[in-house]
């Protein structure tokens, strides 16, 4: 059997659950009920509800992007510093949350969060006053960021890992401090996993609607929830695709920026 034909099931599973369904946004977005081409699907992100909606969407992403960062690099860098291998049982530990069902985490912090939840009911207890912490900004970048640093940690663990020690000894060897081997020598060698890490948060978070809808309630409408409901609630299959192309946009300039921050794939997880 010719080597080529072992693909023959990766490229079924491609066209039918990839391509295909592509196809059908593609189609969608740029017609209108009747079939016709239109543009007007795509250009109805203009509309103050759903503009409002991608500002919101992109705002949050970007904050729990940037929170995601700043926890994920020291804590890659200590679990590269302690010699901890990547088939080690502490990485095993910190990447075992994610075979929890993504629903059932997100729930969880809902049960957290909520007004007679646990952390208000501790709060009760102390006799110190509650806060409303659920249907809020900051709860969805909570949900946001507790769901997706793994996605961020891996990718810049895995780049660290393969900066020679020696390189990181001779900068010390020639005068150099901490914070000028961090400027000079690891941040530089470590942009393929910053990269792949940004995007690998920043897309996620910015399309998702779970999160959203868990821990901000009906209050608050990212552009994941507009797309969502235009599909479930409203049958509007034309408008949820046009909305959808626009977020293809942002999709394939962060496969822009990985195919030219990381060519080799050094950034991608293990």
């Amino acid at each position: 059997m010719s080597k080529k034909m072992l693909a023959a099931p990766y490229l079924l599973w491609m066209a039918g659950f990839i391509i295909i369904p592509l196809a059908l946004i593609v189609y969608y977005g740029l017609t209108d009920k009747s079939g016709m081409f239109t543009l007007a699907n795509v250009l109805s992100i203009a509309r103050p509800e759903h503009a409002k909606a991608l500002g919101l969407a992109l705002g949050l992403s970007f904050v729990s992007t940037v929170i995601c960062l700043l926890l994920a690099y020291p804590l890659a860098m200590m679990l590269r510093s302690r010699g901890v291998g990547r088939g080690s049982f502490i990485v095993f530990i910190f990447i075992l949350p994610m075979w929890m069902n993504f629903l059932l985490r997100t729930l969880a912090w809902q049960t957290l969060l909520e007004k007679s939840g646990v952390i208000n009911g501790i709060l009760s207890a102390l006799h110190l006053p509650t806060q409303n912490l659920i249907n809020t900004p900051g709860a969805i970048v909570l949900g946001m960021v507790y769901n997706f640093l793994p996605f961020m940690v891996l990718p810049i663990y895995n780049v660290l890992c393969k900066i020679d020690d020696n390189t990181i000894d001779a900068a010390q060897d020639l005068g150099a401090n901490f914070f000028q081997t961090l400027l000079r020598i690891w941040l530089p060698l470590s942009v393929p996993g910053i990269i792949s890490g940004i995007t690998m948060v920043f897309v996620p978070a910015l399309t998702t609607f779970v999160i959203s809808s868990l821990l901000g309630g009906s209050k608050i409408l990212l552009i994941g929830n507009v797309i969502e409901q235009e599909f479930t609630h409203g049958s509007n299959w034309n408008q949820g695709s046009g909305l959808s192309l626009v977020l293809m946009i942002f999709i394939l300039l962060s496969m822009a920026l990985i195919a030219k921050y990381d060519q080799n794939g050094e950034g991608s997880t293990f």
